[in-house]
């Protein structure tokens, strides 16, 4: 749903698989996308984030997309068709447990992270280069807009 106070944020329910149901997260999509392109759109989302209230809307998770270099042009990074709801991205190379909240917060891990976030030129998305990636597959932008940061 739309935000009743903010022109830019999306309200939405996101299943990620998680017995306690779907998740509340708000997006800043509304200038990339109507309300209908929403449903049941198949998303990645950076689940271990801490809680933040976005006017006033508490945001469990970001939804992770590409842009354009001046930003506008947005698409969703979407899982493989048969990924399972709720399975974790991983990158070849980085292995290990997630990061918690607190560490990613403490640690700055999301400005150290997202400049190395881009779509290759075949529109999948990459960490330094190296595909995120599920058990069916690489991950790639809505329409594989590439080379995006």
């Amino acid at each position: 749903w739309v935000h009743e106070e903010a022109d830019k944020l999306f309200c939405e329910e996101i299943d990620i698989g998680e017995e306690e149901g779907p998740r509340n997260i708000a997006s800043g999509l509304r200038a990339h996308y109507n309300l209908e392109d929403l449903e049941g759109q198949r998303v990645l989302v950076l689940a271990n984030l801490k809680t933040r209230k976005l006017v006033g809307f508490p945001s469990h998770g970001m939804v992770l997309c590409a842009a354009s270099e001046d930003g506008s042009k947005v698409e969703f990074i979407e899982p493989p068709a048969d990924a399972k709801i709720g399975e974790r991205v991983v990158v070849d190379g980085f292995d290990g447990e997630p990061a918690t909240e607190n560490q990613i917060i403490k640690k700055k891990m999301l400005d150290a992270i997202f400049p190395d976030l881009s779509t290759n030129s075949e529109g999948v998305a990459t960490y330094k280069g190296v595909a995120l990636s599920t058990s069916a597959g690489p991950c790639t932008a809505q329409n594989q807009m590439s080379n995006s940061p």
